[in-house]
């Protein structure tokens, strides 16, 4: 059972990247599915969540309008747009599955990814 993010890497402020979560041993269709972010020296962030069908999706007041998350049941992955991209978006980055969304965030989350590096400089 592992979850596995990609996709992080080293982008110029204003740019954009798309961040993967991939599922292997067990299918997400069942599972709420939830990105998270924690920087160096600060608190782990919940960025956002879609619900179970895909129907629901939540995000963090700061980012709403530049991330998108969406998921594909059919390649078992979840996906992580991001758009004009900060500085302060520099963080890693976990995906994470669970029961449900509690705004941002997972509740009872049960498997999480290994994280993946964004950092965003010029």
């Amino acid at each position: 059972v592992q979850l596995q993010a990609s996709g992080g890497g080293l982008v110029q402020p204003g740019g954009s990247l798309r961040l993967s979560c991939a599922a292997s041993g067990f299918t997400l269709d069942y599972f709420a599915m939830g990105w998270f972010r924690q920087a160096p020296g600060k608190e782990r962030e919940g960025v956002s969540c879609i619900s179970v069908g895909g129907g629901g999706t939540y995000y963090a007041d700061s980012l709403k309008g530049r991330f998108t998350t969406f998921r594909d049941n059919t390649k078992n992955t979840v996906y992580l747009q991001m758009n004009s991209l900060k500085p302060e978006d520099t963080a890693v980055y976990y995906c994470v599955a669970g029961l449900s969304c509690v705004g941002a965030s997972v509740f009872q989350d049960t498997y999480w990814g290994q994280g993946t590096q964004v950092t965003v400089s010029s």
